[in-house]
């Protein structure tokens, strides 16, 4: 990689601490615990392998060990994001299930339940993310192989007052009652200073032309960051983490030109952008279902469909309304957030795709590139 240039190096030139995620925190808790349950001592520090290879250690704030079960809290250290559960302790009990059990999750106090459609766990579930509940799944098996366990456990995950800690969250409004979410795809905080991040995205443009670049990415996070890279095959240097700064992106190379641009991020993030919003984050611009539904009557929505996709509970929910009814609601989200790009551009000579995905990084909806 270029010096300077790339995802990571951005971060480095913010000069902001990287923190660690809810998921992160409840894998190594639960990762102590079940050492506990099946050597009699709990590690301390415990050290976890994250999604890109990083093997952080945690220290135990809080530990128990019984008949069966075991319990270790770690505190939430999120560096230098403006992050709500910063400092927050998270738990992880484990108990021992019959062999044959497998992993079993349950909602701990703090942590939400699901109580509406839209999301990427089923109605009823706790809410822990298909990320962390892999990584922990990933660290039970470790332990048990290492210890001479079965691997088949019950996690109970729980966050202090975490209850209270979502009433200033959009948990309560997606329908995730009783607390928090346990979060993260990557297991790393990416902290965000908007004047210290968007002049790290003006110097991954420099860096990128610099380099005779002549196509960039502005990608939402990492899995976006890995939708892209397998689509066009750039190289690092080509990827500018956004975040949620679209409008940095696109007023940085209206002044600085590139040839193409490609946009790529989650639907929801994107359907902001269509709409008209530059700043993505969630406390700042939110989905606007009213909008889909128009989008989606404009591509043969019936009324019935509209009326459905307004009252959605999420964004994605909206999404999947359409794709079972057959209505590309995915690939109008995605051109008419390019006409937006290109209506902020103001007639730069570049040429503009966008790319939206879900959670899982599949491709939901795409716009053919246009230019001025």
């Amino acid at each position: 990689m270029s010096p300077g240039g790339g995802r990571d190096a951005q971060l480095k030139h913010t000069g902001l601490r990287p923190g660690w995620t809810t998921g992160a925190c409840a894998t190594a808790a639960t990762t102590a615990a079940y050492t506990a349950l099946l050597t009699g001592e709990f590690p301390d520090p415990v050290t976890i392998t994250l999604p890109k290879g990083q093997t952080p250690a945690f220290a135990l704030a809080a530990e128990s060990l019984s008949a069966g079960a075991a319990m270790a809290g770690i505190v939430k250290d999120a560096g230098d994001d403006p992050d709500v559960t910063h400092g927050a302790l998270v738990r992880s009990t484990v108990r021992i299930l019959p062999a044959g059990s497998g992993v079993v999750f349950r909602a701990g106090p703090g942590v939400g339940t699901v109580t509406l459609p839209g999301l990427p766990l089923d109605v009823g579930e706790p809410a822990i993310n298909p990320v962390p509940r892999r990584m922990m799944r990933e660290h039970v098996a470790l332990v048990a192989g290492l210890h001479g366990g079965t691997g088949d456990v019950e996690i109970t995950v729980s966050i202090d007052d975490g209850e209270e800690i979502a009433r200033s969250t959009w948990n309560p409004r997606i329908g995730i009652l009783g607390g928090l979410s346990v979060l993260g795809t990557t297991g790393v905080v990416v902290p965000y200073s908007c004047s210290a991040w968007i002049d790290s995205i003006r110097r991954g443009v420099d860096v990128a032309r610099a380099a005779g670049l002549t196509h960039v990415a502005g990608c939402t996070g990492s899995t976006s960051e890995k939708t892209v890279t397998t689509l066009y095959d750039l190289p690092e240097i080509a990827l500018l983490d956004m975040g949620d700064f679209a409008g940095a992106v696109l007023k940085y190379i209206r002044r600085h030109p590139v040839d193409r641009l490609t946009i790529c991020g989650g639907f929801a993030k994107l359907s902001k952008l269509a709409a008209g919003h530059l700043d993505l984050h969630s406390a700042r611009s939110q989905v606007d279902k009213a909008f889909l539904a128009d989008l989606a009557r404009a591509g043969g929505a019936s009324g019935s469909l509209a009326t459905e996709i307004a009252t959605a509970n999420t964004g994605l929910a909206a999404l999947r309304l359409c794709e079972a009814a057959g209505v590309p609601l995915g690939d109008l989200v995605a051109a008419t957030a390019r006409d937006e790009a290109l209506s902020v551009l103001r007639g730069a000579p570049v040429w503009v795709d966008v790319v939206c995905i879900d959670r899982a990084g599949t491709v939901v909806g795409r716009a053919a590139p246009a230019g001025p």
